[in-house]
């Protein structure tokens, strides 16, 4: 019987490209986005949802239950982003951060928990390298992340002795829409869209900014019983060593 996860921002960079990874590993796929016009191919499952509307984990694990009765692995992945500094962020604005990137991934762990403990399954969070070393104008993404790690050790914590496992894996700079959509905060130099990326790159130990499924790698690694099975509460980073270097080499 094929192991099942559940991916939501299923039809973003990360969450598209991860799909795939997972697909290609064996499991049945169950993608949630609030876009339903472009469903990945390796999504078995699709669940159109917000998962920022506080009614939207529910109704999507009702889903999961009812229609497929099983779950390995949740990989909490949607998230929104606010290119603002913190005078400039709205409280409307920051609160839609938080619901989007916090509190919907708090939501969604209380729904999906009993077929997580009949599995003996695993929680990969994605989390961000904004949670431990971050920039200007981007204030609110960064709290959520850092809020969204804690959250992650809190859940190793408690759901340890169930034998449900809770990662968060750190991207770095990954070339995707997000990504694009960030680049006009001036902190890196470029007339278009691939001069920035390159420009951002060069600022990695490794030349280069990550691929998504690069990411996805990885969360099948912490998703995967069979390959980190006595891993819990950590926060594995995945950014080219930007965070290895000292910001005044």
């Amino acid at each position: 019987m094929k192991r099942v996860m559940a991916i939501t921002g299923c039809s973003g960079g990360i969450g598209r490209a991860t799909a795939k990874v997972f697909a290609d590993a064996g499991w049945m796929v169950v993608g949630i986005d609030r876009r339903r016009d472009d469903v990945p191919e390796s999504v078995e499952h699709f669940i159109h949802a917000d998962v920022s509307d506080v009614a939207a984990p529910h109704h999507i694990f009702e889903q999961i239950t009812t229609k497929i009765g099983r779950l390995d692995a949740l990989v909490n992945n949607a998230a929104c982003q606010i290119c603002k500094s913190i005078l400039e962020t709205k409280v409307e604005e920051f609160d839609q951060i938080m619901a989007c990137n916090v509190r919907s991934i708090f939501l969604s762990v209380q729904h999906a928990w009993p077929m997580l403990k009949a599995s003996g399954g695993a929680v990969v969070n994605v989390s961000s390298v904004h949670a431990i070393a971050t920039s200007t104008g981007i204030a609110a993404y960064a709290a959520s992340k850092g809020a969204l790690l804690a959250l992650t050790r809190a859940m190793a914590l408690e759901f340890g002795e169930a034998g449900v496992r809770a990662n968060a894996v750190l991207p770095g700079a990954v070339d995707t829409p997000m990504l694009h959509a960030g680049l006009g905060r001036g902190h890196v130099n470029g007339d278009d869209i691939a001069k920035k990326v390159r420009g951002l790159g060069k600022k990695h130990v490794m030349g280069r900014v990550g691929q998504p499924r690069e990411i996805g790698q990885t969360i099948l690694f912490l998703a995967d019983n069979d390959r980190s099975s006595f891993m819990t509460g950590q926060a594995m980073v995945v950014d080219g060593g930007a965070t290895a270097r000292l910001s005044t080499e």
